[in-house]
């Protein structure tokens, strides 16, 4: 807002301190509104060299050269209004009467000064005559007289005159570039009645900052415009009937939970704050109502959050050059016209003094003490304060996120159980014990020339690793996985409706998105009707739309066999280094050379994801923008599919390889499968190849959850701390704490450019880990918990302390991650059935138990009925019989005491002197594998059945839910009725009143 002063006698004479003041520019085809504030002016007249500084900015050199300016006769508020079309006031308490001599001089100067401007005849431009540039550049303030400045910087939330409050920032740069794109958008700012102050950034001359203010009725018209539903009456709540048996036991419980401590999961109620919105009716705001509405005060009636939105939806839409969609600062932003634009944080999140004992200084400082703090890594997020300050969209994220953790307790729970079951069973194992007893079973080398022959009892840790993770209870925890899977989401979905309802988002929808300017410079010659809004737009043709697609499924499918060459060559690096670590003269690495492989392999496959990763995100964004999408949701949902199928196919298809490859093409010893004719295929472990899984799984979780977290939190410190560390150096030691909160916000990092997409990529690729091989990895689950808990702190820490503050925006649910959770639940289920029946032993010791074992026929199957199932699942082989490339260096004799004539190996195969046809598979080679593919039908038909059901049984919206919003939509027409009525009755009481003592009057 700035500041006109007007000359002339009748004034003067009046009121000779008075200085009139206009909104932040003004348009003479819409309000005009001027205000009246009872202080000296603290700017020197026209010319002198305060006035002269660039960009109408006070700097500090002009600021020692300025005459003593006089003193504030009265606190300074923000002004206050006087309408020629009557609107609300924004201001204090201090507004007083004008006479009306005084009026008619203003609207003797609003009449002189409509010959400056006239607004425009085109009702799409917005833009005001250059012949107002004078008078709107003057409209900006100007920093205040010393001691404001000190008051101003001492607080950072508000305007020199330490009343209006700064809802935005906008931050460019002298030297940068459009000027003259930003100087017309300021102007088309003051024109919608926002008030703007400039001032020069403390560090850098070159840095100018452009605060913000949104006025009472601006933020009064534009939240009627964006339906923003606001609280009119408080609510009233019901208690349920409850029957004398349900009463009985809550009496038994409480009397239980009194011996227990007082909720310590949940918040002091006097620590956060009463939060009136969620505790009271609410209706799209209304002008015409605003008597309904429940406001104490003007100032604190739209929150922080609501009133940044507000001013961002203005940005958005104002424009900044002659010309059809020439607006938004969004744009202004791409085209460096400024350097960032973002909403204030509430001051500092740290005090000297206890939250306990002297209360939160802002929602900030309450968010660090009660979420952020790693103290209260143990308590229930706020999420109702979360959403306050940081709006829906990031409050349904950490709502989920919250979700998430908390349904991971009972998955971890089952998984440690499954763990522990193996644990305590480890010892009654009758295949541990054959494979631990087998001394006298001689193995095949597991690659050529110098891995030596083995005893089968060397692998006996390995046997009983393998059993802890391979036991009975696989299956069922496959089954409860997968069953959990499809519990979580759906009631998360009830979650989310309580959510929506409680954060009134029921009935939000969405405004019609605007064109992307890509999408409109590239199409804009082809226009045709937009059916919703009845304007013409650019039109993208239909063999246009689907050549950019298939295209871009090229690349999706390029880069997948990008993926499918870089898992090849781990293959490779596997053959290669099994060999070269047999001939290790490290005897650690030589007698582990298999282990020592697979943990290699996964390290150097870990370092390829991360690289790959980087080049997907490039690749993704190329194909995305080649696409040409139409609105920004629609780029950010191909976006986010293409940058989550590279990540997933990534990320898993070594484990995919693990699974289901390793060991089942290899052949057999004498006829191996070879690579190009020359590298023998990697075989299993002789325990089996579910050990390989397991360290494939765990290497990778741990080291991307930890990657993950030092990117997310120890990048931003690192960056931060080398900020504060370079205004340490040239402004002294105790600089940042004299800085304005908005030189403090600029310093710490902007949020990603892709909003909430790392966090939620994170998640869900730490989902599917969790859930698609869960039956090799019962601790995976487990795993996840310990991550999210650090998770979730690290993410509230990185919010409130290491970034700005971001947009508040709405959002009725998490968007197309939904939809991917969902595919990874129905994956889960393929995955799982193959793992159980492929990778692990389960179906092989099944069929010997009822098949070929010593309960053959029985109907029944225990350890005792695993006996010889070890050697009943290796075939033998003649030494003889190896190829030219496999034999052995060494024949044993040093190791055995004689050469050997025969090994074993694992496989259903004839022996080499059978009658038949030598190394040919068995009858129960095919029993097994029938077994197998039957076990896949049943499994996945059963858990899919037990899915659907679940779903089918659990609704959408919880009943009570149901019965609270029918009940709210009948009580808030109740009460707009009886509003309605009781301002009809009061609007005749005074018309009888006033009726009456005109006729005592008279």
């Amino acid at each position: 807002m700035g500041n006109v002063i007007v000359s002339g006698n009748s004034i003067l004479q009046r009121a000779t301190t008075l200085i009139l003041i206009f909104p932040t520019g003004f348009d003479l085809g819409g309000q005009v509104a001027i205000g009246i504030s009872h202080w000296k002016s603290p700017f020197p007249p026209r010319g002198h060299p305060l006035c002269d500084s660039p960009d109408g900015v006070r700097s500090e050199a002009s600021a020692a050269t300025a005459p003593h300016l006089p003193e504030y006769q009265e606190p300074v508020s923000c002004p206050a209004s006087l309408s020629i079309n009557p609107i609300s006031s924004h201001c204090s308490a201090s507004q007083e009467t004008i006479s009306d001599s005084i009026l008619k001089d203003v609207k003797l100067l609003m009449e002189s000064l409509e010959g400056l401007s006239t607004p425009s005849k085109d009702g799409d431009s917005t833009l005001l005559d250059p012949g107002t540039s004078s008078i709107l550049d003057d409209n900006t303030r100007t920093d205040p007289a010393p001691e404001v400045r000190g008051r101003s910087r001492s607080s950072g939330l508000c305007f020199s005159d330490g009343k209006c409050h700064i809802d935005y920032i906008l931050v460019y740069r002298k030297s940068g570039p459009q000027s003259e794109k930003r100087e017309i958008f300021e102007r088309n700012i003051r024109a919608e009645g926002l008030q703007m102050e400039k001032e020069l950034s403390v560090c850098n001359s070159d840095v100018i900052f452009l605060k913000v203010h949104a006025p009472w009725e601006v933020l009064c018209r534009y939240a009627e415009l964006m339906n923003i539903r606001m609280p009119f009456r408080r609510k009233i709540y019901y208690m349920h009937r409850r029957y004398k048996f349900m009463s009985r036991m809550e009496k038994r419980i409480n009397r239980f939970r009194g011996w227990l401590p007082r909720k310590p999961m949940k918040f002091d109620n006097n620590t956060l704050p009463d939060l009136e919105e969620n505790e009271s009716f609410t209706a799209p705001f209304s002008r015409s109502r605003i008597h309904h509405f429940t406001i104490h005060n003007k100032d604190t009636f739209f929150n922080n959050a609501t009133r940044s939105r507000i001013v961002h939806h203005i940005l958005q839409r104002v424009k900044y050059e002659e010309g059809k969609d020439k607006m938004g600062l969004n744009r202004l932003l791409s085209n460096s016209s400024y350097e960032a634009a973002f909403p204030l944080h509430e001051g500092s999140y740290r005090s000297k003094n206890s939250i306990r004992t002297h209360g939160a200084e802002n929602h900030r400082h309450l968010l660090y003490e009660c979420w952020a703090w790693w103290g209260v890594w143990y308590k229930y997020q706020p999420l109702d304060l979360i959403r306050r300050y940081f709006g829906e969209k990031i409050g349904l994220y950490f709502a989920w996120l919250g979700w998430y953790t908390g349904m991971l307790f009972p998955a971890a729970l089952v998984g440690l159980m499954v763990f522990l079951y193996g644990w305590f069973t480890l010892d009654h194992c009758q295949v541990s014990k054959e494979i631990c007893q087998a001394t006298d079973i001689i193995m095949c080398p597991i690659c050529d020339e110098y891995c030596p022959y083995l005893r089968l009892s060397d692998s006996c840790i390995y046997a009983k690793v393998t059993h802890l993770f391979d036991n009975g209870a696989t299956v069922f925890f496959a089954v409860f996985m997968a069953v959990w899977a499809t519990v979580f989401l759906e009631f998360w979905k009830r979650r989310r409706a309580v959510l929506a309802y409680d954060w009134d988002l029921i009935d939000w929808e969405e405004e019609e998105e605007e064109i992307r300017p890509q999408f409109e410079a590239k199409y804009s010659k082809k226009e045709r009707m937009n059916p919703i809004s009845g304007k013409p737009e650019p039109y993208q043709a239909f063999t246009d739309k689907y050549s950019r697609l298939i295209v871009s499924a090229s690349g999706i499918f390029f880069m997948i066999l990008v993926v499918i060459a870089a898992v090849f060559g781990i293959v490779i690096y596997r053959v290669i280094t099994v060999s070269t670590f047999a001939a290790f003269g490290w005897a650690l690495i030589r007698n582990n050379s298999q282990v020592a492989t697979t943990g290699t392999a996964v390290c150097i496959n870990f370092c390829i994801i991360m690289l790959l990763n980087v080049l997907y995100e490039k690749v993704a964004l190329l194909l995305t923008n080649l696409e040409q999408p139409r609105t920004e949701s629609e780029w950010e949902n191909s976006f986010t599919l293409k940058m989550f199928l590279f990540q997933f196919v990534n990320l898993n298809s070594s484990t995919f390889y693990i699974a289901f490859f390793l060991g089942r093409f290899t052949g057999r010893p004498g006829a191996y499968i070879r690579l190009i004719n020359r590298w023998k295929l990697e075989e299993c472990h002789p325990s089996g190849c579910l050990i390989d899984l397991c360290m494939q799984m765990g290497i990778i979780m741990v080291l991307k959850q930890t990657w993950n977290n030092f990117m997310e939190l120890g990048y931003p410190l690192i960056q931060n701390w080398w900020t504060r560390r370079r205004l340490r150096q040239e402004h002294g030691p105790n600089a940042k704490a004299s800085f304005p909160q908005w030189e403090r916000d600029y310093n710490l990092q902007p949020m990603n450019a892709y909003g909430l997409f790392d966090e939620y990529l994170e998640m869900i690729l730490q989902f599917g880990f969790t859930t698609i091989f869960v039956a090799a990895f019962p601790l995976a689950p487990l795993l996840a918990l310990l991550n999210n808990i650090i998770e979730i702190r690290l993410d509230a820490y990185k919010f409130v302390t290491q970034w700005r503050r971001p947009l508040p925006s709405q959002a009725k649910d998490i968007g197309i991650w939904y939809g991917i959770l969902e595919g990874i639940g129905i994956l889960s289920v393929i995955t799982n059935a193959f793992v159980i029946a492929v990778t692990s032993d389960f179906i092989p010791r099944l069929v010997y138990a009822y098949k070929y074992g010593p309960c053959a026929g029985q109907g029944r199957a225990g350890e005792r009925c695993m006996m010889g199932y070890v050697n009943a699942s290796l075939s033998m082989f003649r030494v003889s019989d190896f190829e030219n490339t496999s034999v052995p260096r060494t024949d044993g004799s040093d190791t055995f005491g004689e050469a050997v004539k025969y090994c074993r190996y694992r496989d259903y195969r004839e022996p080499p002197d059978s009658p038949g046809e030598p190394y040919s598979y068995t009858l129960q080679f095919w029993h097994v594998l029938a077994a197998r593919l039957a076990f896949i039908i049943v499994f996945e038909h059963m858990v899919f059945t037990i899915k659907n059901l679940i779903a089918y049984l659990i609704p959408d919206l919880p009943k009570d839910l149901r019965d609270r919003m029918r009940r709210e939509k009948y009580l808030i027409q109740e009460m707009m009725y009886e509003a309605e009525l009781e301002r009809l009755q009061k609007e005749k009481n005074e018309k009888k009143k006033n009726y009456r003592a005109h006729h005592n009057w008279e």
